[in-house]
């Protein structure tokens, strides 16, 4: 049974970056292109808006806000809805991901209100299927006060509690978003996910991230070393030269004054505290660099291990995404010849997914609206017209129009077209006489 997991994170202005992200105008390196027309809006955007930074603004000024928002104050708060990998793996294959969907957009409107989602765009294009929901932090009633406002309270003239405010920090209190995760697990609890640990002091981080502090970690573990070298370099060569000046000339001398005072300054450098003290700071350092040098090598070490655990995670994918294609070429071998068809499909004819799904199974399909032809550059209405998929003696997949190839089928619309308009088709100037 895996997790189910709810991340949210606060952020200041429109949030275009993070937009630029959703809305795939800038391609990430880790998401599969040829599934990026799988990824969609869940939720339909106001007129005149036409993106998630809009989105974020139209209900900025729409909410009926009374005070000024600040140039620093957070605007929008970005969640992440997904479970685990091999879950979300399974909720698609089952053919339940519309209603994994719908049951994250009913949470969200129940938890934080219909009019304050104001984006959820479902990514289908990177290795785990997730949600990228926007709520603008509007709540309604009177601000918390601190001590000494509330004594100077009297002073202020007394505003309407219902009036609508802009404030995540309300919203992500420490013991909400507990019971944010409480009440997400127990909503996607239908689906096999369940709660993480509660009280895990564990924080979500990219693992990009990670390595990037991982790194930095290594590399101050060794400037410290290389710090700690140079110190004990000190320490040594002043332990070195405290030791030369018991040998000095000042130990040859005979006159009895000079070999006392001697005496005294070489007992005093050896019983006292400066020696010992070089010596003890000496061993300590030599302790911590070697701690240290442990330290860096078993950074090394697991870093390498993560490393080679994530390339065989990824060996295994690929061994099964492998696998699943020589199946389907091997038992569906007509699939390839139909990709090219579901492709004019879906991008020239701008068929429904629902609609190519039923003519991939070869169903009859009935279709209205209208159909845009490339030969003759012109949209022509359709009504009730039924479409199906015909292969050809050479293998290939057609779409055929009520009997007919599409082809044929956009020629004829083209000379009724042109006979309603009162203009002669081709054939009609082959039958004129000069």
């Amino acid at each position: 049974m895996g997790y189910a997991v709810l991340h949210m994170e606060k952020t200041s202005g429109t949030d275009a970056a993070m937009s630029a992200h959703i809305e795939r105008t800038i391609k990430p390196k880790n998401a599969d292109e040829s599934r990026t027309h799988l990824n969609r809006e869940l939720i339909r955007f106001p007129d005149g808006v036409e993106s998630r930074t809009q989105a974020i603004q139209y209900r900025l000024d729409t909410a009926g806000l009374t005070r000024k928002i600040g140039n620093n104050q957070v605007r929008a708060i970005r969640v992440l809805l997904t479970g685990t990998h091999d879950d979300m793996e399974r909720i698609t294959n089952e053919g339940r991901l519309d209603e994994w969907c719908s049951d994250n957009l009913k949470y969200l409107a129940d938890t934080f209100g219909r009019e304050n989602i104001v984006s959820a765009v479902l990514h289908m294009d990177e290795q785990t299927p997730h949600i990228h929901a926007t709520l603008v932090p509007i709540i309604r009633g009177e601000r918390k006060r601190k001590k000494k406002e509330e004594q100077v309270r009297r002073r202020y003239r007394k505003k309407p509690t219902g009036t609508a405010r802009l404030c995540a920090d309300e919203i992500m209190t420490r013991a909400k978003l507990k019971s944010y995760q409480d009440t997400y697990a127990q909503t996607m609890s239908r689906y096999g996910l369940q709660r993480g640990i509660d009280g895990s002091e564990a924080k979500h981080i990219s693992t990009q991230q990670y390595y990037r502090d991982l790194m930095q970690q290594t590399e101050q573990l060794r400037t410290d070393i290389g710090l700690l070298q140079d110190s004990k370099e000190i320490v040594q060569e002043e332990l070195r030269r405290a030791k030369k000046e018991v040998q000095t000339e000042k130990l040859k001398g005979v006159a009895t004054t000079a070999a006392t005072h001697i005496a005294e300054s070489v007992g005093s450098l050896f019983g006292g505290n400066k020696v010992k003290t070089l010596e003890r700071q000496n061993a300590a350092l030599q302790n911590r660099i070697y701690e240290l040098e442990n330290e860096v090598q078993q950074h090394e070490e697991r870093q390498a291990k993560q490393i080679q655990e994530m390339k065989s995670a990824y060996e295994q994918q690929n061994r099964k995404l492998s696998e699943f294609v020589d199946f389907v070429k091997r038992y569906f071998p007509y699939v390839d010849k139909l990709i090219p068809t579901i492709k004019f499909l879906r991008d020239s004819l701008h068929f429904g997914d629902a609609v190519i799904r039923k003519l991939c199974i070869f169903k009859d399909a009935t279709i209205k609206g209208e159909l845009y032809s490339r030969e003759f550059n012109q949209h022509f209405k359709v009504d009730g017209a039924v479409c199906s998929l015909k292969q050809s003696t050479e293998g290939n997949f057609e779409l055929n129009i009520d009997g007919v190839s599409h082809v044929n089928w956009f020629r004829r619309k083209k000379g009724e077209f042109m006979e309603a308009l009162g203009m002669p088709t081709r054939k009609q100037n082959r039958g004129i006489k000069l």
